[in-house]
């Protein structure tokens, strides 16, 4: 593998994100990438290859590029056009591919570098950043941030989860977020994980108590 792919992937990245305000831009790519690359000293895993699948983790999303998902267009032609073999190429997609969260539909990756990139992207979703996230990206689909008419969904399968547009980015917290802690595959990830959410828990707490003005 071209040892200056990963700096290529990183400006491939950015580009491709520039004009992103949904709280999938480069800087939640590249510390799911810097997370993605402490898992794996951790883990013993091949930390060259998890670098890679984390850097280009989002750029074939279904809710963020649905015209490219399927075949994964933007990643392939990324990677062949750096000489990636055809082989090592569908090895990097296979990983991408088993990373996002799909409701009762998720899967642990087969191999331990697409299980540190999961930890790691899925602890980009919680703590603070978390938080800041999910209200962008309630924001750019036009969602309530709150209703208590609109109640959370909760056991939704991939597609119901996908396609959950009518909900509020409060209700994401309970569909969403407040499971990760337990879906984590890596010990260190788990670690970090107990902080992040218990620091969600209390913003809603505080979030409840304010609506109701107490």
């Amino acid at each position: 593998m071209d040892c200056g792919i990963l700096d290529d992937a990183l400006e491939f990245v950015k580009k491709h994100f520039e004009n992103s305000a949904d709280g999938h831009d480069y800087y939640h790519s590249f510390r799911v990438y810097k997370t993605a690359v402490k898992l794996a000293e951790a883990e013993n895993a091949d930390i060259n290859l998890t670098a890679l699948c984390a850097v280009l983790h989002d750029v074939d999303d279904r809710k963020l590029s649905p015209d490219t998902y399927k075949n994964s267009d933007n990643a392939r032609q990324f990677l062949l056009s750096h000489n990636v073999s055809i082989g090592e190429t569908e090895k990097i997609l296979g990983i991408i591919s088993e990373i996002s969260f799909r409701g009762t539909d998720c899967i642990v990756p087969k191999t331990v570098e697409g299980r540190c990139v999961q930890d790691a992207d899925r602890l980009d979703a919680m703590g603070a950043v978390g938080i800041a996230r999910a209200f962008c990206y309630g924001a750019s689909r036009n969602r309530k941030m709150y209703d208590p008419k609109i109640q959370p969904v909760l056991n939704m399968n991939g597609e119901q989860y996908i396609n959950n547009e009518n909900s509020t980015t409060v209700n994401h917290f309970y569909e969403k977020l407040f499971l990760l802690k337990d879906m984590m595959n890596t010990d260190a990830a788990k670690k970090m994980a107990e902080k992040r959410d218990s620091f969600m828990h209390e913003f809603l707490d505080e979030f409840f108590d304010e609506i109701n003005c107490k």
